[in-house]
C-alpha cells in the first residue's frame, strides 16, 4: 500500500519562489517592477507614490518580493520612454505570463507585435491571435494585463474609432499621453 504524502501548509511555503521588486519615479508617475530571475511578472505605473505603485501589485506575490540592491536597466529605459526621450518598444524584455490561457498569451503575444506609434483596433487584434470574433475577448485581456507598456495595450483602440478603455491609472487620459508620447499626431487623433 502505498502511503499519501501530505506536506503541511507551512513546508509549502518555504518552497515559493522568490520574486525581486524595483520601485522608481518617472514622468509618467511611480513604477513598481516585480520580476523573477530576468523575467517581468507584473507591472504598474501611474502612481502618486512609492506606496501606491507598490500596493497596485499582486499582494501574494508582493510578500515574497525583495527589494533589489541595484537598478536594473530597464529602470532607465521606462524613464527616458515617459519623457518621451526614447522610441523603446521593450520587445527584448522577457516576461513570466504565469497561468494564462493559450488563447491570452497569444493576444498578448500578438499586442507585443504592434510598432511603436501606432495602433491596432480590438477586432484585429483578435484576428492576428486567431478569433476573428473574439474582440470583446481581446478587451478583457488587455484590461487584465500585468505588464502594461511592456505589453502595450494602450495600443489597442476601439473599432468605432474611439480609444476604448483603459485600466490604468487615469484611464483614457494615460491611453492617450501615452500614445502622445510614441506618436504626437495619434494623441490630437483621438
Amino acid at each position: 500500500m502505498c502511503k499519501r504524502l501530505i506536506i503541511p501548509l507551512d513546508q509549502m511555503n518555504k518552497q515559493e519562489k522568490q520574486y525581486w521588486l524595483v520601485v522608481f519615479p518617472s514622468s509618467l508617475g511611480w513604477f513598481a517592477i516585480l520580476g523573477e530571475k530576468d523575467r517581468i511578472k507584473e507591472l504598474a505605473f501611474g502612481r502618486p507614490s512609492a506606496r501606491a505603485a507598490k500596493k497596485a501589485l499582486t499582494p501574494g506575490l508582493l510578500a515574497q518580493a525583495r527589494p533589489l540592491s541595484r537598478k536594473p536597466p530597464l529602470v532607465r529605459r521606462l524613464q527616458a520612454y515617459a519623457k518621451g526621450a526614447s522610441r523603446d518598444d521593450f520587445r527584448d524584455i522577457k516576461l513570466d505570463l504565469g497561468q494564462l490561457s493559450v488563447f491570452q498569451r497569444q493576444v498578448l503575444e500578438e499586442c507585443r507585435k504592434i510598432p511603436f506609434g501606432t495602433t491596432l483596433k480590438y477586432g484585429q487584434l483578435a484576428a492576428r491571435a486567431g478569433s476573428h470574433n473574439a474582440y470583446r475577448a481581446v478587451g478583457n485581456c488587455m484590461a487584465g494585463n500585468r505588464i502594461p507598456i511592456i505589453i502595450p495595450c494602450h495600443r489597442v483602440v476601439s473599432s468605432s474609432g474611439g480609444l476604448g478603455s483603459y485600466s490604468a491609472p487615469g484611464g483614457m487620459r494615460m491611453k492617450k499621453r501615452l500614445l502622445s508620447i510614441e506618436n504626437p499626431a495619434l494623441g490630437k487623433a483621438f
